[in-house]
This record gives structure tokens, C-alpha cells and sequence, in this order.
């Protein structure tokens, strides 16, 4: 099977795809599931030792199996739940502790408890989304900062969405969390690329995962959402995978304070 296939999520077996992160650590936030999966696999296919996490110890653990079953023998998974600050700190330490250091983070956590139009939704709900979506993607970065400049080097990725620049009508403030997200990559980029430490974002376009569920439950939702997409389907998490394992990377080395969208040729443009 051809590396193409690979990416798009055809191939139910893990391969090495390459050796470009060998060596690397990869921390990535909520990463039992869908896209947060998708990157750690990917990532440990070209090389990382990756480090997964989830809020649940249960979905930690089979994550890990999983991984593992799938021929990456590197991997260990934390419980972390990135609201918590002892949880952010154990997150990191753990890493550190079981590979040595960190290369990579990858803050892909996030909450959407509302669905609705963006003034529509609760001052509590607000409050929970950018807590996790935005805060939490400063603070966990905040964390792994110290491990990164000790290495000279380094690359943080936040996950934000398409949406972030086109916001979907059924998830207004998380539109306006992910949003935030690419200016905290442009500001947080200018501050640490004389350390050598880059900060990318990806803004992926649906990608059909339990997360998204809202724009494909039903077969009008699933209609409209495909409507706005020029390449007529849905994302893979794999695709999205790919994006970030290029940002990592040193094929990136000279890329920082970028988004780079992978949207199906969605509008993308503030």
C-alpha cells in the first residue's frame, strides 16, 4: 500500500512512514480519539516517541493498547484533564521523566458544551470554552516552554479549525475560541524564534469525528456542511494528521507563526 493511501486513512495496519522525528518527544493533548489519535499515530510513524492523553484513564490506557497493537512501541499515556493545573504539570513531567525531554507539543483539546449562534450562548458556556480552548492551549504551552528552551529547540502546534475563520452558525463561540487561537500562535511565534522554538497552527476544515457530530448527525446537516466544501467530503483525521506531523518536522524548519488550513478548499480568509 502506497504512502497516499496511508494518509487518507486506508491502511488498518501502522507503518513507518519515515524516520524525519526520530528522536523527538511528542506531547499531544486529548489524544485518545479522532484527530488528537490521528496525530499521535502519525507522529509515532515517523519516529516520536509520543505521549498521549485524555481527561479518562480508561480511554488513556486503550489508547495506548492500541498504539502499541499497531506496531509503535514508544508511547506513553498520562491522564490529564488541561483544566487542571496539576494535571498540566504532570502531564509534562511525565514526559519528561519517562523519554528524557520534550520536542513537541501539540494542544489539541477542546470543548464545545453549547450548540447555537455565538450570541445565543450562555455566559457559562462561554466561560468553559475559552477556559479550555484558549487558556488551556497558553497555560499547556506555558508548561512545556522550560523543556523546550533547555533544548534550544522546539515546535508547539495549536489545533484550531476553519471555522476560526469562517464560523459556523451551530458552533458561534467555539468559532470565536479558535479564532483566538491564531493570534496566540502569531504573538507567542515572534516571541521565541530567536530561541529557535517555532509555534504553528492548523485550522482543519470537518472532519467527521464524534466532535463534530453537529454538522453531520443528520442527513440536512451532513448536506449543508458538504455544501461549503469545494471538494465535496470530509476530511479524514488522518489528513489533518499529515498537516501537523509536516509542521514539526524539519522539512518546517523555517516556517513559524503560521495556519495552515486544510479545508477542502474552504474559505480562509479573516
Amino acid at each position: 500500500m502506497n504512502r497516499i493511501a496511508v494518509s487518507r486513512g486506508l491502511c488498518t495496519q501502522s507503518k513507518v512512514i519515515s524516520s524525519r522525528l526520530s528522536g523527538k518527544t511528542a506531547v499531544i493533548s486529548a489524544s485518545t480519539d479522532g484527530i488528537g489519535f490521528a496525530i499521535a499515530q502519525r507522529l509515532g510513524q515517523e519516529g516520536a516517541n509520543v505521549v498521549v492523553s485524555s481527561r479518562k484513564q480508561q480511554n488513556v490506557e486503550a489508547a495506548v493498547s492500541k498504539l502499541k497493537s499497531l506496531g509503535l512501541q514508544q508511547v506513553h499515556g498520562v491522564k490529564c484533564h488541561v483544566g487542571l493545573a496539576e494535571d498540566r504539570s504532570n502531564l509534562i513531567k511525565e514526559a519528561v521523566s519517562k523519554f528524557g525531554g520534550i520536542d513537541i507539543l501539540v494542544s489539541n483539546a477542546a470543548v464545545n458544551p453549547e450548540v447555537g449562534c455565538v450570541l445565543d450562548c450562555s455566559e457559562k458556556a462561554w466561560d468553559k470554552i475559552f477556559e479550555i480552548n484558549v487558556k488551556c492551549s497558553f497555560l499547556l504551552a506555558k508548561e512545556v516552554l522550560p523543556y523546550l528552551k533547555e533544548k534550544k529547540a522546539g515546535s508547539i502546534v495549536f489545533v484550531s479549525s476553519i471555522a476560526g475563520f469562517q464560523p459556523f452558525s451551530l458552533l458561534g463561540a467555539y468559532s470565536v475560541s479558535k479564532t483566538a487561537l491564531f493570534g496566540l500562535t502569531k504573538a507567542a511565534s515572534q516571541d521565541l524564534a530567536a530561541e529557535n522554538i517555532r509555534v504553528n497552527c492548523v485550522a482543519p476544515g470537518i472532519v467527521k469525528t464524534k466532535f463534530s457530530s453537529a454538522l453531520h448527525e443528520t442527513k440536512e446537516a451532513e448536506e449543508a456542511a458538504l455544501s461549503m466544501i469545494p471538494m465535496k467530503r470530509f476530511a479524514t483525521s488522518d489528513e489533518i494528521a499529515g498537516t501537523v506531523a509536516f509542521l514539526v518536522s524539519d522539512d518546517a524548519s523555517y516556517v513559524t507563526g503560521e495556519t495552515i488550513v486544510a479545508a477542502g478548499g474552504m474559505p480562509s480568509r479573516l
